[in-house]
């Protein structure tokens, strides 16, 4: 049940009833300000303006109209026309007892599932991943689980770069090894190297640069030997990217993995209908589209290459054979982009000329959700110390390494297998969330430090938050599965909490509407905090705290880890029940 869309209709039925315009909003909102009710009302001004009539006498023939019986305990106008909305106290106690019996913590499933397709990680196959990989992969990930949580068809789509002239250079460095009699995958166990070494042997060898030209052709041209080398190249690229999406528990699969060269043979019918619609011309002998509805401030439209010179196609043109691929074969509705800002105008043009040429029916949306850089301390990107490029497997391992020291220190008494638990979780969980709880389209610095504390807005926090209640059920002896209603509000501290609990379904809507995962981390750690302000005021296993007071306070603890973990698994976090 989502509070915000029900008093928003009640409000909207109240203007109505009062003769507003029907296209006047309710702009309801929960309060900012403690005293201000709960939720607020602050169409009354707007309304106003639009009849020309007075805010206040407005607001009041709202409220005259306004059915909230058993809702609120209290209605009032303040300033120049605000509703105030406070909520009984007893309702929202019923609210909350029948959320802690459902699973999906009143989340309603969509009434109108749609079609999603979610393109996000999308790796390089000639290299290992490094952490430029890391926020398309899991802030990609969290949409896709809380698109899914709210009952929508998500088709993932890992749109690798499996193709290209660089895999020329590639597979002839792998046969060469391979009549060496090395294996594959023992060849290719460190990517990085071998592609720094494929490099230097183009560079250095005339006679392999030239094996290396033609195999790109052969490639291209369906060489059943290149083609038998390419896909072993692929199988071990993918196996390392598969581990990688194992350890940051990720839900992509190889199921999911649809590369650039799945389009291939799509791309010359995309140049032809292009052509034939008059959108690409000949220009400098490569094929090329000039969008005059993206032009610079000189009114020079921007040109889109479809096919260059030599006859090789570019991103643009599998972008737009993927685009129809996903409206058309996949029924998608809606489709949502996670690559960096980098690649705005990119997407833009690519979105652009879709539309343009019919190749994307208008009723589907097409979404970038583009995101900034993991910076350095020294504000640039990171970086290792020599300057390279960080690889995503290596920080991983690093995170776990760094978690384990804390948790040896930090709690000692845990077995051993538990540690080893615990600082799994700990590690990926706090790489993840000092990302997703950060403003997508803003950079940010990583630092280890901040990201792995126990206090503050962090995974460590909220995991300790979770694992701290149920040690609460574990000194009553209560399992929380039994824990099933009874739950009161009578404490000031009572109500915030349960309130913020209620309030889950309102964020992530709003998380799924405009792809801010940072805005389901806020919320998490509001719940926790003002669950330590509960746990502090309200006693829970006190010897004077009696039978019925005792079972409402478990219930709302209870409500409050499955919200936390609920919460942490939509973000691909792990919980444990001790640390």
């Amino acid at each position: 049940m989502n509070i915000r869309d029900l008093l928003n209709d009640k409000v909207q039925q109240a203007m109505q009833a009062a003769g507003i315009p029907a296209n006047c909003s309710a702009h309801l909102a929960p309060s900012k300000k403690a005293g201000f009710g709960d939720y607020q009302a602050n169409g009354a001004m707007a309304a106003a303006k639009a009849t020309k009539t007075n805010p206040r006498e407005l607001a009041q023939k709202i409220l005259d109209e306004l059915d909230l019986d058993d809702i609120a305990e209290k209605t009032e106008i303040a300033g120049p026309g605000f509703i105030n909305i406070h909520l009984s106290t007893h309702w929202l106690a019923d609210q909350a007892n029948s959320v802690l019996s459902d699973e999906h913590l009143g989340q309603d499933k969509a009434e109108q599932p749609q079609n999603i397709v979610v393109d996000y990680s999308s790796p390089n196959l000639a290299k290992e991943m490094h952490v430029g990989h890391l926020r398309s992969t899991i802030i990609g990930d969290a949409l896709v689980r809380a698109l899914e949580f709210q009952g929508h068809h998500v088709i993932r789509q890992n749109h690798v770069g499996d193709w290209g002239t660089q895999f020329g250079m590639l597979i002839a460095e792998l046969e060469d090894q391979l009549q060496d009699g090395e294996v594959a995958e023992f060849a290719l166990k460190d990517l990085e190297g071998f592609y720094q070494q494929s490099k230097k042997h183009f560079d250095d060898d005339e006679a392999f640069a030239n094996r290396a030209r033609d195999y790109v052709v052969k490639l291209q041209s369906g060489d059943e030997h290149v083609l038998k080398l390419w896909a072993q190249f692929k199988k071990v690229s993918l196996q390392h990217s598969a581990e990688i999406y194992q350890q940051l528990n990720v839900t992509l699969g190889d199921e999911h993995v649809r590369g650039e060269s799945s389009y291939n043979d799509d791309l010359p019918k995309v140049l032809a209908e292009l052509q034939e619609l008059g959108l690409a011309k000949e220009d400098q002998g490569a094929q090329v589209v000039f969008l005059e509805e993206l032009a610079d401030k000189e009114g020079n439209p921007s040109p889109v290459i479809i096919q260059k010179q030599g006859g090789g196609f570019l991103y643009a043109t599998s972008d737009l054979a993927a685009l129809r691929y996903r409206t058309s074969f996949l029924q998608a509705d809606r489709i949502l982009y996670f690559i960096d800002a980098r690649q705005s105008l990119h997407m833009n043009q690519v979105f652009t000329l879709a539309r343009k040429a019919q190749f994307v029916p208008q009723s589907a949306l097409l979404e970038h959700h583009a995101f900034g850089t993991m910076m350095g301390a020294d504000g640039k990107p990171f970086k290792t110390r020599s300057g390279g490029t960080v690889k995503l497997a290596e920080l991983l391992d690093e995170a776990v390494e760094r978690a384990a020291a804390l948790i040896a220190e930090k709690d000692p008494d845990l077995t051993e297998e538990e540690k080893v638990e615990v600082a799994q979780k700990v590690g990926i969980g706090a790489v993840k969330y000092a990302d997703l709880s950060k403003t997508r389209t803003n950079d940010y610095i990583f630092n280890w430090e901040s990201m792995l504390s126990f206090e503050g807005n962090t995974a460590p926090y909220l995991q300790y938050a979770f694992a701290r209640i149920q040690s609460i059920f574990r000194k009553a002896d209560v399992s929380p599965d039994t824990v099933t209603g009874g739950l009161t509000l009578e404490q000031e501290q009572e109500k915030a909490l349960g309130l913020k609990l209620l309030q889950f379904s309102e964020v992530l809507d709003q998380v799924t509407r405009e792809a801010y995962p940072h805005v389901l981390c806020n919320y998490l750690y509001d719940v926790a905090s003002l669950f330590m302000k509960f746990y502090e005021a309200c006693p829970i296993l006190k010897d004077d705290v009696d039978s019925v007071t005792r079972s409402s306070r478990l219930a709302l603890s209870h409500l409050t880890a499955q919200t936390i973990h609920r919460g942490l698994d939509l973000l691909g976090i792990e919980t444990m029940n001790k640390m």
